[in-house]
């Protein structure tokens, strides 16, 4: 049976250090292949030159075959490019800005086929989020906001939940006057696994983090861990 994967990333791994490449490990073991090709999808950061010499960096050391797309110099072949991989991996940043580019381009039809397809879905932050139905976004810069995602996924998601300090009680009014039922938080170095949309399970990268689904119950708010 085709195995579908979603590993969405809290905050932490390669674009903020190099370190013991502990999540990306994870990330390749799951393509079960000697040699994985995975492409990195840097939109939310503009294309940030930095991020991707990062990623390259983190991904060659692991003996992976890498490239990325570009959306702000001249774009190759979306479906032959993202089709042919192993693993995608979508970067952090603006998620907002990232979705409304990818729609204009049609890349969240194209990733949502890939993802039916088995290959590897998986990012950081806005990357994180972005395979939900809705997600908490900073990219407005006034304050917190919920915004439209692909939804492969379903519910809502943030991430940095322990990271930064407005996430939490963000999430928790929304709860108590029931503009959202749940969500799904994901504290930083740390990642939720989502296996063929069903299953659930909590990746820490050594530093003790972890996944919630925060509810409401009889009035209180309810932390499960996943």
């Amino acid at each position: 049976m085709l195995s579908k994967n979603i590993v969405a990333i809290g905050g932490g791994g390669f674009g903020r250090s190099l370190g013991s490449l502990e999540i990306e490990k994870y990330l390749v073991s799951l393509s079960n292949k000697k040699r994985p090709k995975i492409c990195f999808i840097p939109t939310a950061s503009g294309d940030s030159s930095l991020y991707k010499l990062n990623f390259y960096r983190a991904f060659s050391k692991l003996d992976c075959i890498t490239s990325h797309i570009d959306f702000f110099s001249r774009t190759e072949n979306l479906e032959d490019k993202v089709l042919t991989q192993d693993i995608i991996y979508v970067g952090g940043g603006n998620t907002k800005s990232m979705l409304a580019v990818w729609k204009e381009w049609n890349l969240h039809e194209i990733l949502r086929n890939a993802y039916e397809k088995g290959i590897v879905m998986s990012g950081v932050s806005a990357g994180a989020i972005c395979w939900f139905d809705k997600g908490i976004t900073d990219s407005y810069a006034e304050e917190l906001a919920i915004i439209d995602c692909l939804g492969i996924v379903k519910g809502i998601a943030c991430p940095h939940f322990d990271e930064e300090k407005e996430r939490e009680p963000y999430v928790n009014d929304l709860i108590q006057r029931e503009i959202i039922e749940s969500c799904i938080c994901i504290e930083g170095n740390c990642a939720l696994h989502i296996k063929n949309n069903s299953e659930y399970s909590s990746v820490d990268f050594g530093n003790g983090r972890n996944c919630f689904r925060v509810t409401r119950e009889n009035n209180i708010i309810k932390k499960e861990i996943l």
